[in-house]
Parts: structure tokens; C-alpha cells; sequence
């Protein structure tokens, strides 16, 4: 249970440290002391809250009952006896890194809530408030999880300790693991009729002179006139690798001094007027006004008559996908890997064909073997600044529905067995630092959770209706 909650992996507090309500507690005392760290009842209350509704904000949904009160109260311990451990050690995160975790997190909620407006209104503050009242709790939070990391990082498997792993498995209750494919895709972005490349370009040259001669706030023009996905955040693009971005995009950012705002960029999206808001070696924070063509204003043709020519010269032609896609595609992300789509959560090559979105599930379904492509299909990027794009797609590895083996999933297995090994060894470790700290419970906690617990454990199911606050003995 306690993996789930976050307690060493510290994951927990990343997510619901930002989650923080604004109603008063009504009544309050101390429940624990770490060191000369207080830690309150509405301390747990409100960690308790934050995970139920990180859950239902992800689609999962969990019971309250005091087993989890108490798992909760262990897992803040344990994160202020990291914090401990971290200052004998003078482990400290940068402002620079705290900046761009929270931009990343905050991201993220964004994307989970529906929008900067759904997230504010769930919190009941804008998301200015939310980073200032939260900044330094995050940042306990990144020491915590540096401190621990380098811990991990120690801890290794070899293959025979997987294969015992996985021997240890009773045959009848090995998972059953769901049809997973692996894909390539070559993306061609059409590229704009003559004419309405024109009247794109003379638009952003508009704006940019509205913003540099005349003075306009960047951000009420983004909001006004962007057609790209920023639009609703006044254009703002969080701290990320230039690498990230697309080269003529990232190459004119590059150039600009802090505040500065760029002349017109072109790129396979259209036109970009680019202010840079920081820069921290490699990455960038930066805004951005996007003028993209029009579906009526592409060359549709252009972007289909491409791919059949490619899709020929690797069918018929010998030519290598990978080095077509290097070559030819418009998507950066894919391109620079041969064309393969990974699932960017988790990084691996195999995905689940239930985790696909709707237009490659439906593409996925008319191949029927390995190294067979589609014909060019439009589809609608949804992680660029296009809103059409044509792609063909190679199914590289099919794997049909199947309980677990060694053959076809040891990587997999291997993950979790390397996960289950650095649980047990971080329990062990953890334990020891507590012998190190002054740990003094204000309240009575089963014996049972005065220790670190990274096992599952059955939760009994709270009465209808349960509160998410525990009645704590007086």
C-alpha cells in the first residue's frame, strides 16, 4: 500500500503538495514530532484528502479508512526523516530545478483538470497562488526525493535473481498481460498553399509589430490571436530541453536575450513570434505566439502524394524505414528514434493497445502482420501546434493477449523484480536512519505502521459515507 501513497518514492508529496486547500481547520493538535518537525492531524487530514482526489482525478478510485490515515502519517515521518538525513549529507536543489519541477507538475495538473481555469476553480486560487504558497514545500519534497534516488541508484539485479523473482510466482497467478504493439510512424505536415502562407505571415508581422512598436502586452495578443495550444496561457511555454522543440524554433530562442522578442520563425507549424523568459543552459522557458495556416490553406496533396512515395520506396524499393524517417518526418520526437512511438509515461517500446489514443487504435486494427504499413492517413497531433497531419505506420511487433513468461515480458518483469528488490532495500535503510532521528508519536499508531511498510495491503472498506478524517484518541 505505502508504494502507492508515495512514501519513499516520495511521489506522493510531489503530486498533493500543490493540492492545498484553503478552508481552516476547525479543530487541530500535534500527532507526531520529527526532530523539531511538528507534524499536525489536519497535516495528515489534508495528505489524505489530496491523494483520494489525485486518484479520482486519474480515473482510480480508493476508500477511505484509518488504515490509510495511518499509512499517510508514516509516509510524512518518513519524508522528514529523509529531510534529515539530507542536511547531515548538505543535499540542496537549486532554485533553477525547483522552478522547472513545479512548471512541469503544474503542467501536468493542468492536463488532468481539463484546463488552467478547471484547475483554479478546484483550488480556489489562481496559479500564481499555487506555486508561491507551495514553493517551499515542493522543495523539501525534491531533497527528499534526491536523497532517496541516490539510494536507488545503488541498487541493481541480475538475471538470475529476476528469474527467481518471477519462480516464485504460483503458474495460476502470473498476470495476464493485455495485447501490446510496437509501432514506427512517418508524419509529413502539409505545408501551406501560396497564398495563405502569405496572408499567414503578414498577420504574425502584424502582431509582432503591435507587441514591439505599439507597446501590446504579449500575452493579452497570445490569448487573442495564437492559434496554437498555449493560447489560453497567454502563449507562456514551461522550462523544457531546446532539444524538445522544433529547430527553427529552438535555434531563434537560442538567440534572443532574456525578455527579448523574436523577428517572425517559420517552422512546419507556421509562423512563431518567440519572447525568451529564461534560459538555464540547455533549456528554455519562453512564449509564444503561433499563426498557423488553416485546414482550407494546406496543401493536402502534397502531404499524401509524400508518403505514398515513401511507403513505395520502402516496400518496393528496399529502402529503410528508420532512414526514411530520419529523413523525411515532420515529428521530431519520432523522427530522431527511426520512427518508433514509445509511450512517453513510461518510456518503453511495447504499449498496451488499450493505452493507445483513438486514431492509432483504429489504424493499429488493420494490420494484421509484423512490417506491414498503412496507407496515409490524416490524423490530428494533438502534443504539436498542427491540427492536421498525414502519417504512415509500421507495425514492428505484435504480441497477442497471454499470461506472463520469461520469454516474451522479461523486461517487464525485470522492472518490477529491480522495483520490489530497492523497496526491500529501502525499507531496510530507512528503518535504520529512523534509529538515527527523535521520532515521538503524540497519538497511539498500531504497532504495525511504526515502521517503513512498502507491501500492498487489503484495506477494509470505510461504512457508506464515510469521512476522509480519523477519530484519533484524546
Amino acid at each position: 500500500m505505502r508504494h502507492i501513497l508515495g512514501t519513499l518514492l516520495v511521489s506522493l508529496f510531489i503530486v498533493t503538495s500543490l493540492y492545498a486547500e484553503s478552508e481552516e481547520q476547525v479543530s487541530d493538535r500535534i500527532v507526531a514530532i520529527v526532530n523539531d518537525r511538528i507534524i499536525l492531524k489536519s497535516d495528515v487530514d489534508q495528505e489524505v484528502t489530496n491523494y483520494m482526489r489525485q486518484m479520482e482525478m486519474s480515473n482510480q478510485s480508493i476508500q477511505f479508512d484509518q488504515s490509510l490515515w495511518y499509512e499517510v502519517l508514516e509516509s510524512i515521518i518518513d519524508n522528514y526523516v529523509l529531510l534529515e538525513k539530507a542536511k547531515m549529507d548538505s543535499v540542496v536543489v537549486s532554485d533553477d530545478m525547483v522552478n522547472r519541477q513545479m512548471d512541469q507538475r503544474i503542467q501536468q495538473m493542468i492536463q488532468q483538470a481539463g484546463s488552467e481555469r478547471a484547475l483554479e476553480r478546484a483550488f480556489g486560487m489562481s496559479i500564481v497562488e499555487l506555486r508561491a504558497d507551495n514553493r517551499e514545500m515542493f522543495r523539501e519534497q525534491l531533497i527528499a526525493q534526491q536523497v532517496q534516488q541516490q539510494r536507488m541508484q545503488k541498487v541493481s539485479i541480475t538475471r538470475p535473481e529476476v528469474i527467481e523473482f518471477f519462480e516464485q510466482i504460483p503458474e495460476d497467478e502470473r498476470p495476464v498481460i493485455p495485447e501490446q504493439v510496437a509501432l514506427s510512424q512517418i508524419v509529413v505536415i502539409p505545408p501551406a498553399l501560396q497564398d495563405a502562407e502569405i496572408e499567414a505571415r503578414r498577420k504574425a508581422e502584424q502582431i509582432r509589430d503591435s507587441i514591439v512598436t505599439h507597446g501590446r502586452s504579449f500575452e493579452e495578443m497570445a490569448r487573442r490571436y495564437s492559434m496554437g495550444p498555449t493560447a489560453n496561457r497567454g502563449g507562456e511555454l514551461p522550462m523544457m530541453p531546446m532539444s524538445d522543440l522544433v529547430a527553427e524554433y529552438s535555434a531563434a530562442a537560442a538567440a534572443l536575450e532574456e525578455g527579448e522578442i523574436s523577428g517572425v520563425v517559420r517552422s512546419v507549424f507556421g509562423f512563431h513570434i518567440i519572447r525568451l523568459n529564461e534560459r538555464v543552459g540547455e533549456n528554455i522557458a519562453t512564449s509564444n505566439i503561433l499563426i498557423s495556416v488553416g485546414e482550407e490553406g494546406l496543401d493536402e496533396e502534397y502531404a499524401i502524394e509524400k508518403l505514398e512515395a515513401i511507403r513505395d520506396s520502402v516496400m518496393n524499393h528496399g529502402k529503410s524505414f528508420g532512414e526514411m524517417a530520419r529523413r523525411y518526418s515532420d515529428d521530431s520526437f519520432t523522427r530522431d528514434m527511426n520512427g518508433r512511438i514509445i509511450n512517453r509515461q513510461t518510456g518503453q517500446r511495447l504499449i498496451y493497445l488499450e493505452e493507445l489514443d483513438s486514431d492509432l487504435y483504429r489504424t493499429v486494427l488493420q494490420l494484421e502482420e509484423e512490417g506491414e504499413l498503412t496507407e496515409p492517413k490524416s490524423f490530428n497531433p494533438a502534443a504539436g501546434d498542427s491540427e492536421t497531419a498525414y502519417r504512415i505506420i509500421r507495425l514492428d511487433r505484435h504480441i497477442p493477449e497471454h499470461r506472463a513468461n520469461l520469454e516474451q515480458d522479461y523486461d517487464q518483469i525485470r522492472e518490477i523484480a529491480l522495483q520490489q528488490k530497492r523497496m526491500d532495500v529501502l525499507s531496510n535503510w530507512l528503518k535504520n536512519l529512523r534509529d538515527d532521528v527523535h521520532i515521538e508519536y503524540k497519538i497511539d499508531v498500531p504497532e504495525r505502521y511504526r515502521e517503513p511498510q512498502l507491501d500492498f495491503h487489503d484495506l477494509e472498506a470505510p461504512p457508506e459515507g464515510a469521512d476522509t478524517q480519523t477519530d484519533i484518541d484524546t
